[in-house]
């Protein structure tokens, strides 16, 4: 086990320990144990935090990031306790404006050239946590169609209303990639399992960061790390999403997961580079109610490291220890976008 790991575990933060030990192997019983002590965690406190006596929370379901369809992923990122019936009113919240008649009336005036260029990421977001949270839906099968429906010849999907534009986009491919195989794995879909196939393949191609035209890196964002990435897109969270799929020992993975390892800091952990979100008390679009810990080039990002430890040992490369990884860079990493 990484000596990075045993820290992570011995953290008094229960959402940290939590997913540490499970990334660990642990016993069915100690993970049992953490998991249920996940509610005490400071973020899981801040994200449940502001409801209403009927359960609600006083925003707009996609208020960024605080809208109750973002606390939801990310209560279910944090591998929350399924089955908690408190959570009703927030899916409520987040599928009656999903699915609300004034949504479903923008997909004509957002079909192009006979492509929909809906944002399939938020149904696939939340078709994810819905089932990862134990909250089944009736609703989560109409999800599952309109993303389907919404599929671009070729696989993936695209919200760019351009009409020149003819190729699926990483931001919103990869959610609907996270939804439907977490559909199919539950639901036996044999629809949701072959467009999470094609999805993957767009990732895949591309080695989950370079133009397929000539190879040069598609955007520098693309290959930083950070927590949350929200509809984001970079390669930790792209390996991430193809682990739960299935895909991650497709040798095309291999030049993103040498770069992840090329980032490990000396103290064995993770940083993270950049960030989505603004942590304030402040009204603004993009802020957090929780604090991720920030950035740094030098300072391990314990969220972030959760993360690469965990695809790093599904991959087959977990480090025993600091000196026993970072690997060396690509060396074509430079290369402008």
């Amino acid at each position: 086990m990484p000596d990075t790991l045993r820290t992570l575990i011995a953290l008094p933060n229960p959402a940290i320990a939590y997913r540490a030990a499970e990334i660990s192997g642990a016993g069915a019983k100690e993970l049992a144990r953490r998991r249920a002590a996940l509610p005490h965690a400071p973020e899981v406190q801040a994200l449940l935090a502001g409801r209403g006596t009927d359960g609600r929370m006083p925003y707009n379901a996609y208020d960024k990031w605080y809208g109750p369809h973002w606390r939801l992923a990310l209560l279910a990122d944090l591998g929350y306790p399924p089955g908690d019936e408190s959570l009703r009113p927030m899916v409520e919240q987040a599928l009656g404006w999903m699915l609300s008649d004034e949504r479903m009336a923008y997909i004509p005036k957002r079909t192009v050239n006979g492509r929909i260029r809906m944002h399939p990421s938020i149904e696939g977001n939340a078709l994810w946590y819905l089932h990862q949270l134990g909250l089944p839906d009736g609703r989560m099968a109409e999800l599952a169609r309109l993303i389907l429906s919404w599929e671009w010849p070729g696989g993936g999907w695209n919200c760019d209303m351009n009409p020149r534009t003819v190729v699926a986009s990483f931001t919103e491919t990869l959610l609907p990639l996270r939804g439907l195989a977490a559909h199919a794995h539950y639901t036996g879909d044999r629809q949701a399992v072959a467009a999470a196939g094609r999805a993957a393949e767009v990732f895949l191609s591309r080695r989950l960061f370079r133009r397929l035209s000539n190879g040069r890196v598609i955007h520098n964002k693309f290959v930083q790390l950070h927590y949350p990435l929200y509809w984001h897109y970079d390669i930790l969270f792209a390996l991430k999403v193809l682990s739960e799929a299935g895909f991650l020992n497709d040798p095309r993975c291999a030049e993103a997961l040498d770069l992840l390892e090329s980032k490990r800091l000396p103290d064995g952990g993770w940083p993270a580079e950049a960030t989505y979100y603004q942590y304030t008390e402040k009204k603004v679009s993009g802020r957090s109610p929780v604090d991720w810990g920030g950035t740094s080039r030098k300072r391990m990002n314990p969220w972030v490291t959760l993360d690469a430890l965990a695809v790093l040992k599904a991959a087959g490369r977990e480090p025993r220890n600091a000196t026993e990884s970072n690997s060396t860079a690509p060396e074509t990493m430079n290369t402008p976008i």
